[in-house]
């Protein structure tokens, strides 16, 4: 039945895309919420077991190619298909290119199905490709950024290099397997030296790390992200997220040999740093922006790479043995990564609605007036997302914390020096990501302005409202949901882990003596606390209210210049991590022939990229000079390019008669 839904969807998506290029478009938005509504359905009926496993017709490379989707991969899609049904049932916002917007959606969930289900290392190459350039249609059909086509092209360019990593890695793994299909991938790594495995390894991190936002990856984040609809962030940040950490998981656990005890686990401290500095640099550009996209896309990528953390620290508590560590730690990444594409795909679905009123993506011009439903939804989402009880996002951010906490049971201090930094690390990213997500529902919800109403579609406020209640279900219905993971943790380290992870209504790390929370227990008790505020304004309805200046050292200040803007925060965070954010400022004037009276005065600032300049910059320097030099193939003369035929034909005759 699983197989049959998977089929269907499959179909389905292929369908939407052809009826959105036909310009059936009302067809092709229903045939891909469909679609993402069978992939659903499948994930629910197949956990907590696999996929049945089938032979796709006809073979590639002279091989049969098998499908099947692991439990991991089952839950990863299942929550990464619901914020894209809705994604897919709104579509984009802009009506101008909504057939390539259709197309592009299609191609990208059949992209991300290939990828958590084939067994094929020719085929996972081209269903992640498919991946790729079905989001860029998507934010190319968008048409809501001004330079799209610099910074799709930035994306794609950035995503090919991490496809060649990929395609080294799997030619490697395939070589010494003599065979492409990753059953065999185990048997030719366990030949390689261990330098060689650790490059194989990398050389995943670098390929899968592309489209997660591990660093330098991250750059082209805001830009395409900023640049496409909140429906193409939702379906971005959700099931391709998702697919491509499946596919890392996948990569570095099951493909690889298990690092000895008696070996430093160097490729696990290079995924936890990787991971640490990624999520610690993410959020602190996510903390600086102002467009819903570009933030929500910085925080993506942050989201993602504690992921990469947790799967980091399996591996390393995996290298020594510890097997029940090591699958809670990767279980802790799945419970992530679901709350994170259910947090995430409220939010930018949110951004839509938003724009659809107010024509704007800016943070400061949200507001949702009486839309009490989208409210709460956008409320639930960035709560989990700021890592807020009782949701989701508190109770896997909770797990990451116990995890690390666990590095006293490591044998050697490197390792548990590696996690108590990482901890130190994901502890200041929590932090930031709590100011960050209050600046989000701060200004971009709660935030009223007149000249700037905000009549909201019903459509939007809906899919808001129970996308955020779904987020809510996941983190209070955290006991009940585990168990659906249980297969997939005994069959990658031989213990039920997530069995192991609650007792009754409490959420454990294994055990109940180490540390506890009770999300479901919190919903009831929560409420329960807010009689205490509301008992106080009881009382202080009684009284009158007194009101007295800000205290300023003494002095008796200026009311302007002692009041604390929305903004404070934001610009005292800039100024003490200058030496990351390296803030630039331009001013610009235009003025009278005398210069004395000023018609316009216009002041910009932004913050400048790390590898930007170091690392891009220079690549994209050698690209324009090339082409520069190039540029005389296309002057136009008519003998110039007969003497390239005629030199092209004395070639062709030379390697003839050698």
């Amino acid at each position: 039945m699983a197989n049959q839904l998977l089929l269907l969807a499959a179909v389905l998506w292929v369908a939407g895309a052809v009826l959105g290029l036909g310009g059936a478009l009302t067809l092709a938005r229903l045939a891909l919420a469909l679609g993402a509504t069978a992939g659903v359905l499948a994930a629910i009926i197949c956990l907590p077991n696999a996929s049945q496993a089938v032979a796709l017709p006809g073979q590639l490379i002279a091989e049969t190619v098998s499908f099947q989707i692991e439990p991991h991969g089952l839950w990863l899609m299942g929550f990464g298909l619901v914020p894209a049904g809705f994604a897919c049932a709104l579509a984009s916002p802009s009506t101008e290119g909504r057939r390539g917007w259709l197309f592009g959606a299609g191609l990208s969930l059949l992209g991300a199905l290939g990828v958590f289900g084939l067994q094929n290392g020719a085929a996972l190459l081209i269903a992640w490709e498919a991946m790729s350039l079905g989001g860029a249609v998507m934010l190319l059909s968008d048409k809501l950024g001004r330079a799209r086509g610099r910074t799709v092209l930035f994306m794609l360019a950035l995503l090919e290099v991490g496809a060649v990593a990929l395609v080294l890695a799997i030619a490697i793994l395939s070589s010494h397997a003599s065979n492409l299909t990753f059953t065999q991938f185990v048997a030719g790594a366990g030949s390689l030296s261990q330098p060689l495995q650790i490059g194989v390894g990398i050389l995943l991190l670098i390929g899968f790390g592309a489209k997660l936002g591990l660093l330098p990856f991250y750059e082209w984040f805001p830009g395409a992200y900023g640049s496409g609809s909140g429906a193409s962030g939702a379906i971005m940040s959700g099931v391709v997220l998702n697919a491509a950490f499946f596919a890392l998981s996948r990569g570095l656990m099951n493909w690889l040999p298990i690092t000895t005890a008696d070996a430093f686990p160097a490729l696990a401290v290079i995924v936890i740093v990787v991971g640490t500095f990624s999520a610690i640099l993410t959020i602190l550009y996510a903390f600086q922006q102002d467009d819903w996209r570009c933030l929500l896309s910085f925080s993506s990528a942050e989201n993602a790479s504690i992921a990469v953390v947790a799967l980091g620290a399996s591996m390393l508590f995996r290298s020594y043995g510890l097997n029940d560590l090591a699958g809670l730690a990767w279980t802790v990444a799945l419970l992530h990564l679901a709350g994170h594409a259910l947090g995430k795909g409220t939010l930018f679905l949110a951004a839509d609605g938003i724009w659809k009123a107010n024509g704007s993506y800016h943070i400061a011009y949200g507001g949702v007036g009486s839309h009490w439903l989208f409210g709460i939804g956008a409320l639930l989402a960035a709560m989990s997302l700021a890592a807020m009880p009782p949701t989701a996002g508190f109770v896997s951010e909770w797990f990451v914390f116990q995890t690390v906490f666990q590095g006293f049971h490591l044998p050697h201090l490197g390792g548990r020096l590696v996690l108590a930094l990482t901890g130190a690390g994901l502890a200041l990213t929590a932090a930031i990501a709590f100011a960050t997500f209050v600046k989000v529902i701060g200004l971009g919800v709660l935030s009223r302005d007149a000249n700037r109403p905000a009549p909201l579609r019903a459509s939007y406020t809906a899919s808001i409202g129970l996308l955020g209640l779904s987020v809510l279900a996941l983190g209070v219905g955290m006991p009940l949901w585990l168990d659906a993971l249980n297969v997939a943790a005994s069959t990658q380290f031989g213990v039920a882990v997530a069995s192991q992870m609650h007792e009754g209504p409490l959420l454990v790390p294994l055990t109940a003596k180490f540390a506890f929370i009770s999300p479901s227990l919190l919903i009831i008790v929560m409420p329960l606390l807010a009689l205490v505020p509301i008992i106080l304004i009881l009382v202080r309805s009684r009284r009158s209210i007194r009101r007295t200046p800000v205290w300023y050292g003494g002095l008796a200040p200026d009311p302007t210049q002692a009041s604390t803007t929305t903004l404070s925060f934001s610009n005292a965070m800039r100024t003490f991590y200058s030496f990351v954010y390296r803030p630039t400022a331009d001013t610009e004037r235009d003025a009278d022939a005398g210069g004395y009276f000023v018609k316009k005065l216009v002041f910009e600032h932004d913050v400048a990229p790390i590898f930007g300049r170091l690392l891009f910059q220079p690549a994209v320097n050698a690209v324009q000079d090339i082409a520069r030099k190039l540029r005389l193939l296309q002057s136009g003369n008519l003998n110039f390019y007969l003497s390239l035929i005629g030199g092209l034909l004395v070639l062709v005759l030379g390697l003839t008669l050698i």
